[in-house]
């Protein structure tokens, strides 16, 4: 089992998983993803996904190495994209991600929570906070 401290990386993945979801939930392609409400919600994924890149460099590497199907170092690389060089963030491989590979990240992110060392209680008091409320499938 792991370190609990994974869970926090895990779950904050997750939530953001879920918030990129809930904003391009009825986003059919690149333009309007991108020009929707003045690029609110292309700019909130962005935020989003610095963050989901961010996080995944704390889970522990012996975690990630039993997760191959995530390719770690292209996360932590789009962090630093979105962090240093914003303006040249195509759109495109935006609305890639987040509509053909957040799915499978968020799977792997599930079967990693089952082995990180935590109580479930934990996990029930974590949910209940406004800011993992959209957690709920995971008690």
């Amino acid at each position: 089992m792991y370190e609990q401290k994974n869970i926090t990386y895990i779950l904050t993945i997750l939530e953001a998983i879920e918030k990129i979801y809930i904003y391009t939930k009825d986003l059919n392609d690149v333009d309007a993803f991108y020009t929707i409400n003045e690029q609110m919600n292309f700019n909130a994924c962005q935020a989003l996904l610095l963050v989901i890149g961010e996080e995944s460099k704390k889970i522990n590497e012996a975690l990630k190495q039993e997760h191959p199907a995530i390719p770690w170092h292209l996360l932590a690389g789009l962090r630093n994209r979105i962090a240093h060089d914003y303006r040249s963030i195509d759109p495109n491989i935006s609305y890639d991600i987040v509509k053909n590979y957040l799915g499978t990240l968020k799977a792997e992110l599930i079967q990693m929570l089952t082995k990180v060392d935590f109580k479930e209680e934990l996990l029930v008091r974590i949910i209940a906070t406004p800011q993992y409320k959209n957690l709920g499938y995971l008690i």
